[in-house]
């Protein structure tokens, strides 16, 4: 086994940096987000079909579905307020993996987000799963600069 890591570009997503975070760092706010009509809509954009249900969550957890593989969750180890999320899984998926978000002021309404994925692969996984989650932690940048966080708050 190996730690494998990867590394979203940076993205810019245009709001303030400790509304992001608040929203971020609590897998509740996540749940408004994942209701059954966005995950279809996710479901119809994504690749070969993937899809999730079943989204529950608390603040520092979350479970849900996915579609093929079965129910797996992640789970918020640490918090730096309001710079990072360190995440990692529940347990039940077949590889270790730490999953950062990174949130950096740019000014009042401009934050900077950058992903880093550590993951325990051996070279077999790597092989299968190291393109996808190259490609798929740059997916998930982009849809967090998607996120309306301004209006999700007010909720």
């Amino acid at each position: 086994m190996a730690t494998c890591k990867y590394v979203s570009d940076v993205k810019i997503i245009h709001n303030n940096q400790e509304l992001i975070y608040n929203f971020l760092s609590n897998f509740e706010n996540l749940a408004k987000f994942f209701n059954e009509e966005a995950m279809e809509k996710i479901a119809e954009q994504a690749p070969k079909k993937f899809k999730l249900k079943d989204f529950k969550a608390d603040q520092d957890t979350c479970t849900f579905v996915v579609e093929g593989f079965g129910e797996t969750g992640l789970r918020i180890i640490e918090r730096e307020e309001p710079k990072s999320i360190k995440i990692t899984g529940n347990g039940t998926v077949p590889f270790e993996f730490y999953f950062w978000v990174q949130l950096l002021p740019v000014d009042t309404y401009q934050t900077k987000l950058r992903l880093t994925l550590h993951a325990e692969l051996n070279m077999m996984m790597k092989m299968m799963l190291g393109k996808k989650l190259e490609e798929g932690i740059n997916q998930v940048a982009e849809g967090f600069t998607k996120i309306p966080f301004h209006l999700l708050a007010q909720q």
